[in-house]
C-alpha cells in the first residue's frame, strides 16, 4: 500500500509539471491561426509609433512588412507638414506613392497602419487604398495618436473599401509630434503596448 501511494505521488507530481509546460507554450507560443491565408502588413509612420505596432502584427501573423512612402516625402518640420496636409484634406488631393504592391491581389488579409493626421486618414493612405483593388479582402486598421483619437480615419476606410471586409481596427496612445513626444512605443510602454496588440489579435481570430 505505501508502494502504490508513493506511486499515486510520483504520477501527479509528473502530471501537474507536464500541465505546467504546456500551459507555458501555449502562452508564450501566440502562432497565427491562419496560416494559409497570406498576409501583408502596410503602414505609414512619421515618428516610428505606427511601425512599432506594425512589427508586433509582424511577429504574431507572419504577414508581410511594407512601409508606405511618398515620392515626395513632407516636409520634416512639423508645422509645414500640417498646412500640406490640411491642403490636401481639402481639395482631395492624393500624393503619389513611390510604394509598389506586386501582386496585390495575392493577399488575403491587409494590415492598414496610420497615424490620426488633423482627425483624419492621412492622405497617403487614401492613395494607398485608392491605387488596388482590394474586393473581397479583409481590411484591418490599426493606429497610433496623439491622445485625441481615431477621429473620422477607420470610417474613411470602410467608405474607401465598400467591397472588402473591414475587421474591428485597434488604436493605441503613441507620440505627440506637436508636443515633442516622438518614438514613445519603447521600453515599458512597448510592452504594455504588444500585450494589448495580442488580445486584439486573438479577438479578431489571429492568434491562439
Amino acid at each position: 500500500m505505501k508502494r502504490t501511494g508513493k506511486y499515486f505521488i510520483m504520477l501527479s507530481v509528473l502530471i501537474s509539471l507536464m500541465t505546467a509546460c504546456l500551459k507555458a507554450q501555449n502562452h508564450t507560443g501566440n502562432k497565427p491561426v491562419f496560416t494559409d491565408q497570406k498576409i501583408l502588413i502596410v503602414y505609414l509612420s512619421r515618428t516610428g509609433n505606427t511601425k512599432a505596432v506594425a512589427h508586433m502584427i509582424q511577429k504574431y501573423t507572419g504577414g508581410r512588412l511594407m512601409a508606405i512612402e511618398l515620392e515626395k516625402p513632407y516636409p520634416e518640420n512639423y508645422r509645414q507638414t500640417v498646412d500640406q496636409v490640411a491642403r490636401e484634406n481639402e481639395s482631395g488631393f492624393l500624393p503619389p506613392l513611390s510604394t509598389k504592391v506586386d501582386s496585390i491581389e495575392s493577399y488575403d488579409v491587409i494590415f492598414v497602419g496610420f497615424p490620426t493626421w488633423g482627425m483624419q486618414l492621412p492622405p497617403p493612405m487614401k492613395s494607398f487604398l485608392n491605387s488596388y483593388k482590394l474586393k473581397g479582402k479583409q481590411i484591418i486598421p490599426f493606429n497610433t495618436n496623439g491622445g485625441y483619437g481615431i477621429g473620422s480615419s477607420f470610417e474613411k476606410i470602410k467608405a474607401l473599401c465598400p467591397d472588402s471586409k473591414v475587421m474591428d481596427g485597434f488604436t493605441v496612445t503613441g507620440g505627440s509630434e506637436r508636443n515633442g513626444k516622438l518614438l514613445m512605443i519603447v521600453g515599458a510602454k512597448a510592452v504594455e503596448v504588444e500585450a494589448e496588440v495580442i488580445k486584439w489579435l486573438s479577438r479578431i481570430g489571429f492568434t491562439k
